[in-house]
């Protein structure tokens, strides 16, 4: 039987262990499930440690998913219910695939070397996934082993075979053509920023496990520095002069690696239970990518001027068109309120000074000081401004694959430091501010 391997006094320590399976006992399980055609998938709705670095292997290994939802309790957190009950209908009724196996292929002088996910690897190119699903993502690192001078364009294609619930043996091709170059600046003109902190993401949960958490959080600020050095050096020295060498397409990079250092996978100097941490690595191996950035860099928006901003039709309803704000407490005012979406959770942020008539045409409340504490859904009030707000959060939740629990918070509440720890641009007791990060890799990089 798991024995607690948590240490509480450790939760917010550099040296955080016990990452990794505390046994091989569900590897072996998952290994004899997949060999079956089963995959295993958890719903952990526990309120104290449970070990999830150990039970998760058996989906780890057999191409299922985990899903975490601490602290739930079904009276006392309806907010988290709502969201389990969408999420297990999004898993009941999305489409699936059996009896699939992947094969990955390259052109001659490249090689595959990690994949990233959930699966078992059954050769070097061929992945078992018992089941497969819109949901899942994969990783995977490429060397180039030998000279591709000779060489125009080079194709990665990902090939799917499967059964699809119509009983029918289908097959998937995606293929991807290259252009090959060895000019640096087109490398760095072609670079998707989104693609490289996904795979460093990953990259770094594999180095908090086989190394230490600390060495994986180097080698995210090290990934930054190379990439920011590299670039400089295509650049004529006399406009490097006092300023940050980044390019236009990587220019978020800083940001995404900052916001992965504050996420709760990587974090130091915050109080992050072992469970939380390691669910938060495993998102970090398996979620789409934009999926991905938006739990570690969430999508902040101003909302007391809903009614203000152009709209679009989507469907059946008119969704307003607003702009995005940066992760900075700057943006945050007291006469203001703001809409915070990271993935799994959003927030409605609302100031001590926010328009009386948002408070009262939105929230149904006749003062700010009236806003019920703990308000977990909006009212359907017939205006303009609640229409609008509706509209704008039913097409967030629509365009993701499960649900999202909800939360007004007053800028007086206790919960305020649940929205404010997401600003992941702002300094702490025990992190840089982005201001800080950008200037700590100015000197690096000079060095």
């Amino acid at each position: 039987s798991l024995q607690s391997r948590e240490d509480p006094s450790l939760r917010s320590g550099k040296n955080v262990t016990n990452l990794g399976p505390a046994t091989d006992f569900y590897k072996k399980l998952a290994l004899e499930c997949s060999a079956q055609q089963v995959a295993v998938d958890l719903f952990m709705l526990n309120g104290q440690y449970t070990d999830i670095a150990s039970i998760s292997c058996i989906s780890k290994y057999s191409g299922g998913c985990v899903h975490h939802y601490p602290m739930f309790h079904a009276a006392k957190n309806p907010s988290l219910t709502e969201k389990y009950e969408a999420d297990l209908r999004r898993y009941l009724t999305r489409k699936i695939g059996f009896e699939a196996v992947m094969r990955i292929r390259c052109t001659k002088g490249l090689s595959i070397h990690t994949f990233h996910g959930n699966f078992f690897v059954r050769s070097t190119d061929l992945l078992s996934l018992p089941n497969v699903n819109p949901d899942a993502a994969f990783g995977m690192q490429m060397s180039i082993e030998d000279s591709l001078v000779d060489t125009n364009t080079v194709c990665f294609q990902a090939a799917l075979l499967y059964t699809s619930s119509k009983g029918e043996r289908r097959i998937r091709v995606h293929t991807l053509c290259l252009p090959v170059t060895n000019q640096l600046s087109e490398i760095y003109a072609g670079a998707d920023q989104q693609a490289i902190i996904g795979l460093l993401a990953k990259m770094a949960v594999d180095r908090s496990v086989s190394s230490s958490l600390s060495d994986a959080r180097e080698a995210l600020i090290n990934a930054a520095m190379d990439a920011l050095a590299s670039f400089g050096n295509t650049i004529p020295p006399a406009q490097r002069i006092g300023s940050l060498p980044i390019c236009y397409t990587l220019r978020m990079i800083p940001t995404f690696i900052l916001a992965l250092l504050k996420s709760k996978a990587f974090r130091v100097g915050v109080n992050t239970p072992l469970d939380d941490r390691v669910f938060g690595m495993q998102q970090c191996k398996s979620l789409p990518v934009g999926q991905l950035l938006k739990s570690v860099y969430a999508d902040l928006y101003p909302v007391h001027g809903i009614e203000k901003y152009n709209t679009e039709k989507k469907g059946d309803i008119l969704v307003p068109k607003l702009p995005l704000l940066h992760l900075s407490s700057a943006n945050i005012d007291r006469t203001g309120v703001y809409l915070m979406d990271t993935f799994d959770t959003i927030y409605l942020y609302v100031g001590s000074g926010a328009p009386q008539d948002f408070v009262r045409e939105v929230l149904d409340a006749p003062s700010f000081t009236a806003i019920p504490e703990g308000m977990i859904d909006l009212p359907e009030l017939e205006n303009e401004k609640s229409e609008m707000m509706r509209n704008f959060i039913t097409d967030l939740l629509d365009n993701r694959p499960g649900g999202a629990s909800f939360y007004v918070i007053r800028d007086d509440s206790k919960r305020r430091l649940q929205f404010f720890e997401h600003m992941v641009e702002d300094r702490s007791e025990s992190s840089m501010s982005l201001y800080e990060f950008l200037q700590h890799l100015q000197k690096q990089v000079k060095s």
